[in-house]
């Protein structure tokens, strides 16, 4: 399925895409001067079939491929989405057990292996990459896992590098794979081929409906768990405000993001009321000499968001 990398394929040497769900009015001219927006096209294959064609586009180098799948898969000609993924033969995937894992989390729901894999795909280590679904819906559970062969340094520098990059309509974030993660990934694997396909753009339309839809203010509405922290001295970082947040007692911290230069951050409960209190609670404590605001996260949890509280902060002597 259209979202899967096979393990004899080295995308570190393709330049190739692979474009499917092609209307038949479409002609091979078009489809070059739609896919050069990546990069130039040194040749390009159109097989024109009745009913939907499909084709080949090589560029010069990896990154225009890249571009090509991150921006173009779901792209509408004459009405028609176009698929985009890499071009390869094998229909199997490389052993990555012995590799590095990161998690990737806050994927947007039309992100699938290849979009997810041509986003790290700058990284030469990079082996592979895998977006968890979920079986009932049949829609992503807004994360992911994304290999390294045998390089944890450019694993580390990717979790650095990425974290708060766009990825569809979403800020990714990154993190070390822990246990539990990759226990889950190893549960969902044999899953993943059978609904990859499901993952189409019409969930993204979906939820890009509900989000304009304005609901009730965040303090009225349950999906709300997120608690904003401003004004904060650019010398917190992640543990000091988990411990700040953490000694005040309130509830299960399920997540902490810190954007130190910027001086904000993200606590997430795991409940509505456990945020509301904290927020109470440490409004105006004073953090460092900087008396810290708090308010509500613009975002409602994403519904299957893993709710799993954080371990305690290590403590600071």
């Amino acid at each position: 399925s259209n979202g899967n990398l096979p393990p004899g394929f080295d995308p570190s040497t393709c330049r190739s895409v692979y474009v499917g769900n092609v209307h038949p009015n479409v002609t091979e001219s078009l489809l070059i001067e739609v896919f050069q927006g990546s990069g130039p096209v040194e040749r390009c294959k159109l097989i024109r079939k009745e009913k939907s064609s499909f084709g080949f586009v090589d560029y010069y180098d990896r990154r225009s491929a890249a571009l090509a799948i991150m921006t173009l898969h779901g792209r509408h000609i004459y009405g028609q989405a176009i698929k985009v993924n890499w071009a390869y033969a094998s229909t199997q995937r490389e052993d990555t057990s012995g590799h590095f894992h990161i998690f990737v989390g806050d994927l947007s729901s039309e992100v699938n292996d290849a979009t997810l894999y041509a986003c790290f795909s700058t990284y030469p280590s990079c082996s592979d990459a895998r977006v968890m679904w979920d079986n009932k819906t049949g829609r992503s559970r807004g994360y992911g896992f994304v290999s390294f062969r045998n390089q944890q340094q450019e694993a580390e520098t990717a979790i650095t590098e990425m974290t708060g990059k766009w990825l569809g309509s979403r800020q990714i974030r990154c993190n070390w794979a822990t246990k539990t993660n990759a226990e889950e990934k190893q549960e969902t694997d044999n899953h993943n081929a059978v609904v990859l396909t499901n993952g189409g753009s019409s969930n993204a339309a979906m939820e890009a409906n509900q989000d304009t839809g304005s609901k009730e203010n965040p303090e009225n509405n349950p999906d709300f768990t997120t608690v904003y922290v401003g004004n904060l001295g650019h010398e917190v970082n992640r543990d000091e405000l988990h411990r700040h947040f953490y000694n005040l007692g309130v509830g299960a911290i399920e997540e902490v993001r810190v954007q130190q230069e910027k001086g904000f951050g993200f606590i997430r409960y795991s409940t509505h009321g456990e945020a509301a209190l904290a927020i109470q609670m440490a409004n105006g404590l004073v953090v460092r000499g900087k008396p810290i605001k708090c308010s509500w996260g613009n975002k409602p949890t994403p519904p299957g968001t893993s709710s799993k509280p954080l371990p305690p902060p290590i403590a600071s002597y």
